[in-house]
Formats: structure tokens, C-alpha cells, sequence
């Protein structure tokens, strides 16, 4: 029995207790009141979290509908907020995960090649491999690709975003620097840090260290060459190669908020046209919301399904 039902039976018992040595009770008929109230609530609580969650699912799936509609676009969405779970509110976090890059490239190889894009980004960031796979696979479609941040779309959020044609930023959103994070024993700490480190050191710095720098100096060159990649038909080889050093090489701590007027002037295809729809969608996913998916779009068929000429959409 979860933390939950063991409280709402120990209520129980203590009103039991009340009844049976207050010398009171609430019958109708020979029905127990009390006890019958008891499990109605009971009910209630569990029922009323699973309806609301429905309820809240379909409101994102006509806005989504109406999007796709009105723009023409296929809408995703790769919302991550912070979840509580359980019966004192212990919280989670939500980041880029596989089973996320498995969600968002199903939903873009199911999309007609000649229909743009739209991924609503808000995450902290999350794991490398799988940003990378998503961005990837944006890269790829032929149609325009756009992502919209209405709030913000850090680390790998950012590597994401540099796959699209253009960014739509809320002016008060921000993205963020993607310096590798190494894992140490002794915790996490940004590859270029660790480079910096065993250059000054020199050859006074460990074995241990200059393996961790070993590893640095590759993560470095891997998603250097990712950015560029992604950013190298936007812009000259030379200012993708200026853009991608000064977002990893260490010009900013890594939570560092990089501003919608930052990233104009780092030559980003950013523009603030946030249509008013993303506002009212982020408000679907509510904080404290229990067993939610982070990734939604309407479904298509696993096998492409694209309209012919004069087929009706």
C-alpha cells in the first residue's frame, strides 16, 4: 500500500476510534456514513490525478492541432520542468535523454519531407549523445526547421537549436554554453577546465589528470565539429568554426545565460516571432504534474504516410 492509502487509512481509524469510544455514530439505514465517505474520497484521490492528467493531455493536443493547422508546420514539443512525485513532494528532473532522441526522431522521419518543422524546446540540457542524434536528424529533414524557446534551452538544448534554419526566441529567453562536462570522482567539472589545468601543471600534473585532459581535448574536438556541422550552411566556415569555440572553449561558466541579443551577435539565425500559442501551451504543462511525458506530437503512422498531389490533407 503506497504512503498515501496507509494515510488516508490511519484517518480512518482514528475517526473509527472516535466513534467506537466517543459513544457516537453516523449510520443512515444501517449504512455507516463515515465509512462510506471514507472510500468515496478514497476514490476520488486516485481517479481525480488520472482525469486531470487526461484533461490536460487532449487541451495540448487540440492546441498542438490548431498550430499545425494554422501554420502549417509539424509541432513538437520537448518540454522538461521540474516534477514532484509522492506523498512529501520529493522532487525529479527531467532531462535529454534516449528514449527522448527515440520520441522526436520517430516523430521527424514521420513527417513529410516537404513540411517544416517546429520544436518547442525548454530543458536544462541532458546527455550529449542523445542532443546530438536530435539535432542530427533536424539537420536532415528538407523542409525549414524551427525551433522556438519561450523560455529557455541550455547545453544540449542549444545544440538542438543550432540545427534549425531559425531560432524563435521569447526576448527573454536564453541559451546556453556547450563546454563538455567531464564525470570525475571527484565530481563534474568542464573540459576546458581540465585542459587548463594540466597545461599549467605541465609535467608536475598526474597521470590521472592527463588522461582526464586526453579525454577533454577529444570531447572538445567532437562537439566543435558537431556545431559546425550544424551551422556551416547559416553562416562562413570561419565564423561556424569562431562560433563554435566560444561556446565551448570555456568563455562562459556553463550555466551561463546567453541572452537573446548575446546570441544575435554571435551571428545565430535568432528572431523574437514566439507565436502566442507556445505561452498558452507551456501553461499546459503545469510544475507539479505527475507522470507526464516530456515529448508530445499527434501520432502518425510508424511507416511515412506523405499526401500526393490533390490527395486531401
Amino acid at each position: 500500500m503506497s504512503r498515501l492509502n496507509h494515510g488516508y487509512m490511519i484517518i480512518y481509524l482514528v475517526f473509527e476510534y472516535i466513534i467506537e469510544y466517543g459513544g457516537w455514530k453516523l449510520d443512515f439505514f444501517g449504512i455507516d456514513i463515515l465509512g462510506l465517505m471514507f472510500w468515496l474520497l478514497l476514490l476520488y484521490s486516485l481517479i481525480h490525478p488520472y482525469l486531470r492528467h487526461r484533461s490536460l493531455h487532449a487541451a495540448r493536443f487540440r492546441l498542438i492541432n490548431q498550430m499545425e493547422r494554422r501554420y502549417g508546420w509539424r509541432v513538437i514539443t520537448m518540454i522538461h520542468r521540474q516534477e514532484k512525485i509522492g506523498f512529501f513532494g520529493i522532487p525529479i528532473y527531467r532531462y535529454i535523454d534516449i528514449e527522448d532522441s527515440e520520441a522526436i526522431i520517430r516523430a521527424i522521419r514521420t513527417t513529410p519531407p516537404q513540411q517544416p518543422i517546429a520544436l518547442i524546446l525548454h530543458t536544462p540540457g541532458g546527455l550529449v549523445l542523445a542532443a546530438s542524434q536530435i539535432a542530427m536528424a533536424l539537420k536532415k529533414h528538407p523542409a525549414k526547421k524551427i525551433v522556438i524557446v519561450p523560455h529557455y534551452a541550455m547545453s544540449g538544448g542549444t545544440l538542438i537549436a543550432l540545427a534549425a534554419d531559425e531560432i524563435r526566441m521569447d526576448p527573454s529567453a536564453v541559451l546556453g554554453p556547450l563546454d563538455p562536462q567531464l564525470q570525475t570522482p571527484q565530481g563534474v567539472f568542464p573540459a576546458p577546465s581540465i585542459l587548463k589545468v594540466a597545461k599549467e601543471k605541465g609535467e608536475k600534473a598526474s597521470d590521472t589528470t592527463l588522461i582526464y585532459a586526453d579525454i577533454a581535448e577529444k570531447a572538445l574536438k567532437e562537439i566543435q565539429n558537431t556545431i559546425v556541422y550544424l551551422l556551416r550552411d547559416k553562416v562562413p566556415e570561419e565564423k561556424a568554426w569562431l562560433i563554435a569555440r566560444r561556446l565551448t572553449e570555456g568563455y562562459y561558466t556553463h550555466d551561463y545565460p546567453i541572452t537573446f541579443e548575446e546570441a544575435k551577435e554571435l551571428g545565430l539565425p535568432v528572431s523574437a516571432d514566439v507565436p502566442e500559442e507556445v505561452y498558452t501551451l507551456m501553461e499546459l504543462y503545469p510544475q507539479a504534474l505527475q507522470q507526464r511525458p516530456g515529448i508530445e506530437y499527434i501520432p502518425r503512422p510508424q511507416v511515412p504516410h506523405y499526401s500526393r498531389r490533390g490527395e486531401r490533407k
